[in-house]
């Protein structure tokens, strides 16, 4: 049984059983058909995953993974925030005419900053101390610019990431002030999964433990019913994620270079509706 399985299931009956429901508040989200979209959530998940055992992906269903690892390559590689450089469309709800979702995400990651050692965006300064500095307990980078917030058609709901080099081994704290749990919370942990060990490969260190903070951990109403169904399914042993061992450069990183040996899973959740 795949330990992301054991503890998603958790997670889910925690907050179906201990949640508190926004019925009676005033929401931000709707419903395709303007219903105000309502949840029950919880405050402060802490969810660990050793990457160093196996890979974090959900097996009670099938998910993209694929397309997950081209949406982080689009933020962290391409730091990139326009859909047009993204092979999915899961942010058109988000995006302009021109295919912008404003000074979000990759955006962020992209603007250079300027330090004693030089100028750097963020992924380059990652970059810089995890060769240079590794034992540094100041390898974070943010996405929540204050400044810039007014321009984003969507607040960073999966924020920063603080790194930690313990031994050879790299470790990682994802922040989320909010997350959809059905929809996003095994995809956001894949992409993150993914990207320490990217990072572990060309820095010349190990890939350890990645630690997923949510502040806002909910579970919409229109998505009771499905949650409460998949936990009940059957979760099958992890498979094995292989990355492209030639790949040495952060950059030269494409989805072709990861391979998802032995990925049993049921069935995948459709037509999962999706408050805006």
């Amino acid at each position: 049984m795949s330990r992301a399985d054991i503890i998603f299931i958790s997670m889910c009956q925690d907050i179906l059983q201990n949640g508190i429901s926004s019925q009676g508040q005033k929401v931000r989200a709707k419903w395709a058909d303007g219903t105000p979209a309502h949840t029950i959530k919880k405050f402060a998940i802490v969810n660990r995953y050793k990457l160093a055992e196996e890979f974090p992906i959900l097996t009670l269903r099938e998910i993209n993974w694929k397309a997950a690892i081209d949406e982080l390559l689009w933020i962290w590689q391409k730091k990139s925030n326009n859909i047009k450089d993204l092979n999915s469309r899961i942010w058109d709800s988000w995006a302009d005419e021109d295919g912008s979702i404003g000074k979000a995400y990759g955006y962020q990651l992209g603007i250079k900053h300027k330090y004693p050692e030089g100028e750097f965006d963020q992924v380059d300064r990652v970059l810089y101390d995890l060769k240079h500095n590794p034992y540094s307990r100041r390898i974070i980078a943010n996405m929540y610019n204050h400044d810039d917030l007014h321009a984003m058609n969507l607040y960073p709901c999966a924020y920063s990431m603080t790194f930690n080099v313990t031994g050879r081994k790299l470790n990682a704290i994802l922040n989320q002030r909010s997350q959809d749990i059905l929809v996003a919370n095994n995809w956001n942990v894949i992409q993150y999964s993914v990207l320490v060990y990217m990072l572990a490969q060309v820095s010349n260190l190990e890939a350890g433990e990645l630690v997923h903070v949510i502040a806002d951990a909910h579970i919409y109403d229109r998505h009771i019913p499905l949650v409460t169904e998949l936990i009940q399914r059957k979760p099958y042993p992890a498979p094995k994620l292989i990355i492209n061992p030639d790949k040495k450069d952060f950059y030269d990183f494409k989805v072709e270079d990861f391979i998802l040996e032995n990925y049993q899973c049921g069935e995948p959740v459709k037509n999962i509706p999706v408050a805006i």
